[in-house]
Formats: structure tokens, sequence, C-alpha cells
């Protein structure tokens, strides 16, 4: 197909290009070389600078552009900067550009990678009302490739529990991936596209031309309908490691049953997989942590140097995906309030036969995109289970069914009631063992606890009906009071049940407890203090607005000199008491902001206090491995306050490897830190979705998570990475939250991804050298 682009000349005030970026799109296919055109009855919409003026500005955030030659005529070459939180364009008409609300529009554009790998981005669309949409693509080198997504969405995709949904037509050309949920914007008008990486890992460079809104063509009614077989697999697609058969499931096991029989320990490793050929430090008996030879380290019960390297979650709580089905038995809803496990980290539930009998439809949509689910008198029905609730998606209870574990028992069969868990546990712990990881990750059966094959962290969480706090970044909830004696008891109830699941066992490493709180971030003033406000904007009877007013009052001494910094006119103490309400205000001034930080610390230092002494008391001969902080939910307060109490620091950092300008704070910290989560997926595994980073096939995302998980074992404040997870999201995605990623190891159908397994014994075979050197 043949692309006119035309290009306007220099902005002589800001010395920056203006082009025509809307382009007019040829519909009319011209030679096999020429670039997807898309049905011929849509409207292709362009802007036509002679008649309406509307000349677009490029700007450049940490990057810089330059228009070239290209076969596409002109094009814009974007230099990205490594480690920049943002590095790329943005693209402003000079007036919104206006939509026909009656139609449906896709964002498409054509791009390449230049140089030899591939180059991940995200596309953030405006559209000027305060709704800021991201997409994500990884860009192939080559020939340019058309890239799209449907700017309106369809309340259908919405409703259908998806994170995203497979294209609603078909097209050769690339589908950008929501980050984050679907919904039903409203996209009349566009302020601005922005082509980003976020805190890349290397320089990339990238041509974009013909970027295009065109009118989509014509939904297919049935496209998600029939779309997942028996298996659990992508029914409508092939991909390198989709099986047809029991038998073709039955062989690929048995065959891969034998080569692990062969296998040992790498050779350098101890029986904890600490390095057995470095240097001997005092053993405690326990996994301790160690600063030898300016490089943060733990040390095995047997006095090695070790660095966790594994794969997280590690169970069947997250292999069930709604069916659509419900049932007509209430006592299914209920919860035992003095239940510590929540209902995300929950295993599979039997439900008696004659509660299933009862079941009757209730997202038909969805019911629909299964091609054959088991029917109750099946051996394999044992597989269903139930959710009491979702933190996401249209369903809010309902049937489960776990791929995963029918296909387990497909591999291994069942000699006795599921004698393929235990086959499960015993391959899990040979597999990771031959690919030369040294521990499992957060989150895994207790059941693998004490076979003592493989070191393991333990976890627990704190919920409870304590009274709760908001940060305005709220994505998995609000905080807990650590302030109300309800959040301590809970939490000595959760760690009391983590201490006697784990039974002083030396085998485990540490115990992480919770997971990506909503501590705020430093965004703006108002998110960054965003757990201050809430709690002042609360009465005497809360328990953190007390805590705090009891602060101000130390600090201040009376009213009048708390009116004098904070420049407010309170005619008493009661009447801040009573709660003032600053979750409106963006900004504020300096004596507030003094005031707000020491609040926040003390929230913090509270929260973390609790929860160590409570481990002190029960388990102390484990770290504290934190609460898993996320990028989108972390302040300078909260990691001083943690500091104080936590033994080994722990993010979740889905990124594309560890940089140095974020981690900067790491030099000052100066404690051991370990990466909890991060994945990358690949379009060549029939799912729906690669993840919250993209690799182009699975031969690129070996690469990547060789690049990502060098770039911490080369950190000398890194003692550990865990990649999430051990196996891939449901096709129709979780029921917790609708996430259907190509983030595991392992395929649902239990097959390991064969570039993965060569690129993790690569890497894991050379790791005590490459992080400690030769001794």
């Amino acid at each position: 197909m043949k692309v006119k682009c035309n290009l306007l000349g220099l902005m002589s005030k800001f010395q920056l290009i203006i082009i025509i970026l809307f382009v007019f799109y040829s519909c009319k296919k011209e030679s096999s070389n020429q670039i997807e055109s898309w049905s011929s009855k849509s409207d292709i919409l362009f802007l036509d600078n002679e008649k309406e003026n509307t000349s677009v500005e490029i700007l450049d955030e940490n990057a810089s552009h330059k228009i070239i030659e290209s076969e596409f005529g002109k094009s814009i070459q974007v230099d990205f900067k490594m480690d920049e939180k943002y590095s790329g364009i943005k693209i402003l008409p000079k007036e919104n550009f206006k939509l026909d609300k009656s139609k449906r529009y896709s964002l498409v554009f054509d791009a390449k990678s230049i140089g030899n790998e591939t180059t991940f981005i995200t596309v953030f669309v405006d559209n000027g009302k305060g709704t800021r949409v991201r997409r994500i693509a990884n860009i192939d080198i080559g020939e340019f490739k058309p890239y799209f997504f449907e700017i309106t969405i369809p309340k259908s995709d919405v409703e259908s529990g998806l994170r995203d949904t497979p294209p609603a037509w078909d097209t050769k050309a690339t589908h950008l991936k929501i980050n984050g949920l679907l919904y039903e914007w409203d996209f009349s008008e566009l302020a601005s596209i922005e082509f980003m990486r976020l805190q890349g890992l290397k320089n990339k460079t990238l041509l974009i031309d013909n970027i295009r809104i065109v009118e989509s063509p014509e939904r297919d009614p049935n496209h998600l309908k029939g779309i997942v077989d028996k298996f659990g697999q992508n029914a409508k697609k092939d991909f390198p490691i989709k099986v047809s058969s029991d038998e073709e499931l039955k062989k690929l096991a048995d065959e891969e049953l034998k080569s692990l029989a062969e296998y040992t320990l790498m050779p350098d490793r101890c029986e904890y997989g600490g390095w057995k050929d470095g240097p001997k430090i005092d053993a405690t008996g326990y996994f301790s942590k160690i600063k030898y030879n300016g490089k943060w380290a733990l040390v095995c019960p047997d006095g090695h140097l070790y660095f966790s390297i594994g794969l997280a979650n590690v169970r069947m709580a997250n292999s069930t995906t709604y069916t659509g089905i419900d049932y007509k038995d209430e006592s299914l809803y209920k919860r035992d309030p003095e239940d510590v496990t929540p209902e995300d980290s929950k295993g599979i539930i039997d439900i008696p036969i004659e509660t299933m009998k009862t079941g009757y439809v209730i997202n038909k949509d969805r019911n629909d995109m299964f091609l054959e689910l088991p029917k109750l008198n099946d051996p394999l029905a044992n597989h269903y289970s139930y959710r009491r609730e979702s933190h996401f998606g249209p369903i809010e209870h309902g049937q489960t069914f776990s791929f995963y574990r029918a296909n387990l028992e497909r591999r291994y069969g069942e000699q006795y009631k599921n004698s393929f868990f235990d086959k499960w546990l015993e391959v899990t712990e040979d597999r990771m063992r031959n690919w030369g990881f040294t521990s499992f990750g957060n989150w895994i059966d207790p059941a693998f606890y004490h076979r003592n094959n493989l070191p393991y962290f333990a976890n627990g969480w704190i919920i409870g009906d304590f009274q709760k706090i908001y940060s305005g970044s709220d994505y998995w909830g609000p905080m807990p009071d650590p302030f109300d004696p309800e959040f301590e008891r809970r939490a000595k109830k959760s760690i009391d049940v983590v201490a006697e699941e784990v039974k002083n066992n030396p085998w485990c490493i540490g115990v992480f407890i919770d997971n990506e709180r909503s501590w705020g971030n430093m965004s703006s003033d108002k998110l960054h203090y965003g757990l201050v406000l809430d709690g002042l904007s609360k009465d005497k009877n809360s328990y953190l607005k007390s805590e705090f007013m009891r602060i101000l009052k130390k600090k201040h001494n009376s009213i009048s000199n708390l009116n004098k910094q904070w420049k407010t006119n309170f005619t008493s103490w009661a009447a801040l008491e009573k709660g003032v309400n600053y979750k409106d205000q963006n900004s504020f001034n300096k004596g507030k902001l003094e005031d707000f930080s020491i609040l926040l610390e003390a929230f913090a230092t509270k929260y973390f206090q609790v929860i160590h002494d409570a481990l002190e008391d029960k388990m102390p001969n484990y770290m504290y491995m934190g609460c898993r902080f996320a990028v989108w939910g972390i302040t300078d307060e909260v990691r001083k306050s943690a500091a104080k109490y936590v033994d080994v620091f722990s993010y979740n950092y889905y990124k594309e490897g560890i940089g140095k300008r974020y981690w900067k704070f790491l030099e000052e910290v100066d404690m051991p830190t370990i990466i909890g989560e991060y994945h990358m997926g690949a379009p060549d595994s029939g799912l729906f979705h690669s993840g919250l980073i993209h690799a182009k096939n699975q031969e690129d995302r070996a690469n990547m998570w060789a690049d990502y998980a060098g770039s911490t074992i080369d950190n000398p404040y890194f003692v550990g990475v865990h990649w999430f997870q051990y196996l891939d999201s449901p096709i129709t995605g979780r029921a917790h939250d609708g996430e259907n990623y190509n983030v595991g190891f392992v395929s649902t159908t239990d097959i390991p991804y064969p570039p993965m397994i060569k690129k993790a014994k690569e890497v894991n075979s050379g790791l005590y050298k490459r992080r400690f050197g030769k001794e």
C-alpha cells in the first residue's frame, strides 16, 4: 500500500518539526510489500493543513527526534534515552482533534525498531478531559509494520472479564494492549498522543510513520465465542507449544520426567543453593544477611554466600478463571471473620455435587468463551472451585475452573485422590533445581514448606475489620489504620498462622507480610500525603486522627503556633479535631508539608513496628522481608520508616531492568534489597495479553529476562530477584482481576517454554562468579 506523507517545515519559535501526522491513507492494495489496509468501508480521517491549518507540534521529553528519509518518504526517528522516567515524544494538535461520536475509531501507526533489538514502548492518548489511556507494544526490527488499538471500547469488551481482548476482526497488525483496565472512555476528542519509554534499560531508536485515526472495521460479533479449547488454550490460533490431545500431553510429560530424573545440582551449589565454592561465613543454622566485600548478600544456614533467584506464585490459587456459572447456595458466600487468608490466595474449594447441580448461567458471553468444560460426572470436574469475591471484573462471585490443575491430572494421572498434585510438587522442585534457581519467590503453596528441597519465603496478610485509611492511589484497596488495636490483634493472629505453617524450618529464608500497599506516591503533594489528608479529615473516633492530634499538640504546644506554621485560623484544637478536608487541594504551603511529612512517617513507622514485633515474638529466626513496595506506592517517609524495622527491602518493579537513576536511593539506605516481582510476555503463547512488559516472541522474552536478572545480579545492593510467575495466567483471566498474561515459565498445559529454560540455565550457571567474582 502506498502512503503519502505531507510534511511542513520547522517551527521558527521552538525549532520543532511541524508535520501533518494524521494523513490520508489509501485503501487499495498495490503490492505484497505494502502495509495492510483496513476495511474499504472505513472512513479514513486526515488533517488537511491547507484547509484547516491544523498542524501539530512534536515535543521532546528526555529524547530527541528528527525527520529522515525512509521507504515511506519521510518518517519520524525517535531516539529514546535509557533510565529516564519518561523518554519520548508528545504530539500536540493546535486544536483538539474531533471525532464523530456515532462512529468507532482506532489509532493506527507504522513503526520499526532500529538496531538489533526490539523496542518496548508505551503509547499515551489524552482526550483533554482528564482521561489518559496507556497502551503498550513491542516494536519489531526489520520492515515497517502496522500497530493499532481501538480508541472506542465497546461495553462487551469491558464486561468480558479479560484484562484485554483479542482483536475483533482479522488483521495482521499488532494489537497494542491496555496497561490498566478497560473502560468505555469518551474519546470524541484527542488532545495529544505520546510515544514513550518508561525507565528503559537501554537506549533505543524507532522510526514512526503514518499516525492516523481510522474508522474501525466491522467487529465480528463472535470474536469472543469459542476462544478456549478443553486444555485452556487459544482455540483459534496455533502457537509453538500448543497440544492437541491427551496422548500428546502425556507423552510430553513422560519425556520431561525422564530428562529430570538424570539431573544433578549445579556443581558450585550447596544443599541450600548457596555458593559452595565461595568463602565460608559463620553459620547460624538459618538464613541471614551480610555485607561482603562491599556487596550485600544473604547467607545460607550452612554459611555460604547466597543469592535468591527464583519464581514466585507457585500455587493453584491464581490458576482459576470464571466460567459464567453461579450456584443457588448462599452458604458459599459466607466468610469466617477470623480468616487470615484473602480470597485471591485461596486454593481450590471442593463444591458438593448437590450444590453444583444448582448451577445457572450468570454471564452467557463468558460461558460461551469455552468450547468444552467438564460435565458434573466427568473425572475432571474436581477442578471446579468457587470465588466469593473479585477485585475487578463483571462477575462478583461464581464458579471457577482450573485448566492448569486439570492438565496436571491429564499429564500425570490420578493413582489416588490428588496424586497429580503430589507429582506436581516433585516435578516443580526438580525443574527449579535443574534450571539453576536457588529458591522459590513469594506466594508458594505451603505444601512445599517441609519437603526441604528448595528454600522458600513464607507470607502472610493482615486483613480484618479494623479502621481503614485512603491514600488516593488505592489500586488494591485502602490501608489499615495501624493505630487501631484491632490491626495489632489481626497482625499477631496472621503471623501465628504463618509460624505454625513454617514450624521453625531452616529452609524458610524470611517472611513477606502484605503486598503492594497503597502508601501514596510523590508525583504530587496530594498523592504524596494522601494518607495524612484522609487522617486529618476524620474526627476523634479515628485512632489515626487521635494520634495525629497527639503529635501536633506535642510539637506546637498551642493552636496559635500551629496556625502560624500552617497559615490557618483554627479557633481551637477541638476545631481541628472535628476534621478538616484538604483532600481536594493539590498543593500546600511549606509549613503544612513539614508536618504532613512527620505524620506520614509516624503512620508508616507504626505499621512496620507492629509487624516487626509480632514476627520477632513468634518467628525470631527469620528475616522480615517487608511488604514488597510497588513503584506507584512508595514515598521517602515510608522508606525511612521501613528501614527501622525490615531486614530486607522488597520491591515489585515491572520494567525492563534495574537502572541507576530510580535506584539511586539504595546508596543512601544501604540495606539488602530484593525484587519480588517482574515479568515479560510475548504474543506467540496464544494468550490475548503479553503482560506488563512485552517481548517480540519467546526468544526475545528470554533475552529480556536475562537482561533484567543480570541487572540485579550486578547491583551490589540486591540479594535476590523473583519472576512473577511460575505458570501463565488463565487465557480468560484469573478470577481475581482478569489478568490474562503470558507470564509463566510454563504454560497452562504445564509445558515449559524452551527459550526461557535455556536462558535460565545459562544465566544461573554463572550466577555466583558473576555476583561475587572468583575467590
